[in-house]
């Protein structure tokens, strides 16, 4: 091959490499495709793995806590083989937490009111994992928001059309609030919810058997709420626990007393970082 040939060769392949968002082993950007011996083409080399990689990710890890005030939190363990909530046929489980000796708890984020272009960056670049639980009403203005959460592998639950108190609505009507928030939901991002939240955390059998009809797999509550700057706590020694369902909601500084989402959702992690817990997915556990 001459050099002409060559350099053309060599551009192609770089344009490849950037496309597909891989990059040779060496951290060389990708170069001339090598040959053999016998003139046939190279197999292509792993990516880069082991104990320099795992160092690597780590410093990326603690620079994108750094950015935004935080130390890194611990690593969530692997999601367990069979997963520890298993309703019974017929039934719609009611959970506050996850039953798990496992230091882990699942933060959850209601409503979807706020719409802060800096929370995704956020969770972009800590890659932490949470659970939306959405009200058509109060996303109906930009449902579009919420998909590139979604697609940082963050799931959409039902949290009803318009997040009435579910106790004082007849049957029927509890199950259009959950049955057509499904359809919504469903048709806007691809994917049934599985989960469902009653607003204010108010629910009665008649809940259940609504969430039933819609196709709902468990009604999730919640043991720890954020506020601004600490969080509210069900138990008395004020202490997060093993499988500990964590809310907090999409609110900007108007209810957040100046604050932002980003600063609450920082102070959140500071509480769960501190006591030690890592943050897992609840889909891998319900």
């Amino acid at each position: 091959m001459g050099k002409k040939s060559a350099a053309a060769a060599a551009l192609v392949l770089s344009g490849v490499l950037l496309a597909t968002g891989c990059s040779s082993s060496d951290g060389s950007g990708g170069g001339p495709a090598r040959t053999g011996g016998s003139g046939t083409a190279p197999t292509p080399s792993a990516p880069a793995s082991g104990p320099a990689q795992g160092a690597e990710d780590g410093a990326a890890s603690a620079a994108a806590y750094r950015k935004w005030g935080l130390k890194p939190l611990p690593a969530a363990p692997a999601p367990p083989a069979r997963k520890p909530v298993q309703a019974k046929p017929g039934e719609v489980p009611v959970i506050s937490d996850i039953p798990t000796k496992e230091k882990v708890v699942f933060v959850t984020f209601d409503d979807g009111a706020e719409k802060d272009p800096k929370f995704v960056e956020m969770m972009r670049d800590l890659k932490i994992p949470f659970t939306m639980f959405l009200t058509d009403a109060a996303i109906s203005a930009d449902k579009g928001y919420f998909k590139p959460l979604q697609q940082l592998g963050n799931a959409i639950q039902n949290h009803t059309l318009t997040h009435p108190n579910m106790r004082t609505e007849s049957g029927a009507q509890q199950q259009h609030q959950i049955c057509g928030q499904q359809e919504k939901l469903t048709k806007e991002y691809g994917k049934a919810p599985r989960l469902f939240r009653p607003p204010y955390g108010n629910w009665n059998e008649g809940t259940r058997a609504a969430a039933k009809a819609c196709g709902i797999q468990s009604i999730v509550l919640w043991r720890e709420s954020m506020q601004i700057q600490n969080m509210q706590y069900q138990r008395g020694d004020k202490k997060l626990h093993p499988g500990d369902i964590i809310l907090a909601h999409f609110r900007g500084k108007s209810e957040l007393k100046g604050h932002t989402m980003t600063e609450m959702t920082a102070n959140m992690l500071r509480h769960i970082q501190e006591q030690g817990f890592a943050v897992a997915r609840l889909e891998d556990y319900v």
